[in-house]
């Protein structure tokens, strides 16, 4: 009897470790895949919220329509008729939850006003550590990091490399040749 209580009890712990694995995507571009470790753990709402727009497939065929080299890459809002996509609802800012700005992390975009993300987010081509700080340009308040780039960093760095060029609006520094999302789901997704 013992011996099948600590054989359950193992099983159960290794179930519970499993179930407790951070969610992956896979970000599929025009210029290669991108995969993204998102941590659930630390920023569970900002997560929920991205993984709903990704299982509603609202990145399919949007851009990366704000690019800065050695700075960072912003997507997830306008089609690559560069119109913008109606969002949801927006979002606490959960930028206090220990994770920094640092290269390869995804975080999301939103205005100076703290709680304004909804489905916009970038990808730091640096370590952007400042903003992490609030500030009176962030709304003193930072900016929320909820994932890294676990594969791919080397096709985030092609995309921040991209000629870019100011069309004026949401589209200063949008690259000259569009940059297409075609796609991003669960990596477990079937």
């Amino acid at each position: 009897m013992r011996t099948f209580l600590f054989a359950a009890a193992i099983l159960g712990a290794v179930a519970s470790s499993s179930r407790a694995a951070n969610p992956v995507v896979v970000m599929d571009t025009s210029m290669g895949k991108i995969k993204i470790e998102l941590f659930e753990d630390k920023a569970p709402i900002t997560v929920k919220n991205f993984l709903s727009y990704v299982d509603d497939k609202f990145y399919d065929n949007t851009i990366f329509h704000r690019v800065i080299k050695g700075f960072m890459n912003q997507a997830g809002g306008f089609g690559t008729d560069k119109q913008e996509k109606k969002t949801k609802a927006n979002i606490k800012n959960e930028w206090q939850n220990g994770l920094s700005n640092v290269r390869g992390t995804l975080a999301m975009a939103r205005t100076r006003e703290p709680d304004t993300a909804s489905a916009q987010f970038f990808i730091n081509a640096a370590d952007n550590k400042r903003l992490d700080q609030p500030s009176p340009q962030t709304g003193f308040a930072g900016y929320c990091v909820f994932g890294k780039v676990i594969e791919g960093m080397d096709v985030a760095d092609k995309i921040n490399n991209a000629a870019t060029r100011d069309e004026g609006g949401a589209f200063t520094n949008a690259p000259v040749e569009q940059i297409v999302i075609k796609s991003i789901r669960r990596a477990d997704a079937k």
